[in-house]
């Protein structure tokens, strides 16, 4: 029996590992962290509540504070998260603008 999982070369720590092992070390690596304005780590899913009135550009409205957004996604950027709301399509909040639920 022959081990089938291919062997790569990690440049940073100098060693021969399996692929799968080396993708999991660079996925780990390129997570980003988010954090809301009192520190708390947000993730995918999360309901978040503004700290403060927004004014919302193109769509003529105002988000007040206390509002509940349900159901985040994170961007990559670590302090922009995308979100729905009812007649707001595309909403992206700044992290330091809500607070975790």
């Amino acid at each position: 029996m022959s081990d089938s999982e291919d062997y790569v070369y990690d440049e940073e720590s100098g060693e021969w590992m399996p692929a799968s092992e080396l993708a999991a070390k660079q996925a780990a690596a390129d997570k980003v962290e988010v954090r809301d304005a009192v520190g708390n780590v947000l993730e995918d899913g999360d309901q978040v509540t503004l700290i403060k009135d927004l004014e919302v550009k193109g769509a003529g409205q105002t988000l007040k504070q206390g509002t509940l957004i349900k159901s985040i996604r994170l961007t990559g950027d670590p302090q922009e998260i995308d979100c729905k709301y009812p007649g707001i399509k595309g909403l992206v909040l700044r992290a330091e603008f809500v607070k975790k639920r």
